[in-house]
């Protein structure tokens, strides 16, 4: 019986070289816009409330922020005028390649917002549908009251966007004119202020809402005189955070973030020179603003 031995062979079979994974080359265009400025603006300084919500939630972010202080208050002025003046802003940040804007002023996001949304070919986002959604995720009883200026008391913007959530919920709103000026003194914590505070919001309290909507950029600068005043049992929304959240998640679904591994920085420009308060906000709100740029309007076409 004869039989047959396989014989190794000295040389083993080469190896396959592996297909190299091919990556596709990154978009100079989309990486430029990822690292693009967020462009915020207020008609003053109280946005900045915003803009500190932003670094908070996304570090990596540049933010660029105009404040037209130049023609603070917007509160009393007309829609035609607060459009324009929106209009006017807004082309100053696209002139800083701004990739997203941020209104961060209620009256603007109640008046301009609209008409800049179908002019302009760019992603807004202000702070009333954020603050409006937060609201009705709060309420228990379903009495929600919204304090802020006149203009954006009397555009019922608030109760609109509440209502488009839940209809059923009541609204109680609460013009607050004098507000701003005492924060803009520095009267963050003052018997004064509490006074105020306590003539505008009683009759919301009496009437037991349990969520209280701030509706005033400025506003958040005086939350823990708010809620002396109001009591644990009301909730507090802050549009500026919640705006800030809202924008962060615009950004990850249109991968428009910045790279996480950079730090990003905040730039100042007013419309004409408001140092006192805006030191004032820089210390309550732990930012650091640094040198003060300056932009003049230009009108729009």
């Amino acid at each position: 019986m004869s039989s047959t031995t396989a014989r190794k062979s000295p040389h083993p079979p080469k190896a396959r070289p592996r297909k190299s994974r091919s990556v596709p080359p990154a978009d100079p265009e989309l990486e430029a816009r990822r690292r693009s400025p967020l462009g915020v603006f207020d008609s003053g300084i109280g946005g900045l409330t915003v803009a500190a919500a932003l670094r908070e939630l996304m570090p990596s972010e540049n933010i660029f922020y105009i404040g037209d202080t130049a023609r603070v208050p917007y509160g009393g002025k007309s829609r035609q005028t607060i459009e324009r003046y929106a209009f006017e802003i807004t082309g100053l940040l696209l002139a800083e390649r701004a990739k997203i804007i941020v209104v961060a002023c209620n009256t603007a996001s109640a008046l301009a917002v609209p008409k800049i949304e179908q002019e302009l070919r760019v992603p807004i986002i202000g702070v009333i549908e954020p603050g409006a959604r937060a609201a009705a995720a709060a309420t228990r009883n379903g009495h929600v009251g919204v304090i802020g200026t006149k203009a954006t008391v009397y555009s019922r913007a608030y109760e609109t966007a509440i209502h488009a959530i839940d209809p059923k919920i009541r609204v109680t709103s609460q013009p607050c004119p004098m507000l701003v000026p005492l924060i803009e003194e520095g009267w963050l914590d003052d018997t004064i202020t509490d006074q105020v505070i306590r003539r505008y919001l009683e009759k919301l309290v009496r009437e037991e809402i349990d969520t209280l909507v701030l509706g005033c950029t400025h506003y958040p600068l005086l939350k823990h005189a708010i809620e002396r005043f109001v009591g644990p049992d009301v909730t507090l929304v802050d549009s500026a955070h919640n705006c800030a959240a809202a924008v962060k998640k615009y950004l990850a679904k249109e991968d428009l973030a910045a790279r996480p591994d950079q730090l990003g920085k905040l730039d100042v420009a007013l419309t004409d020179q408001s140092e006192g308060f805006l030191r004032v906000a820089e210390q309550a709100l732990g930012l650091q603003v640094g040198d003060v740029l300056s932009r003049t309007v230009q009108p729009a076409a």
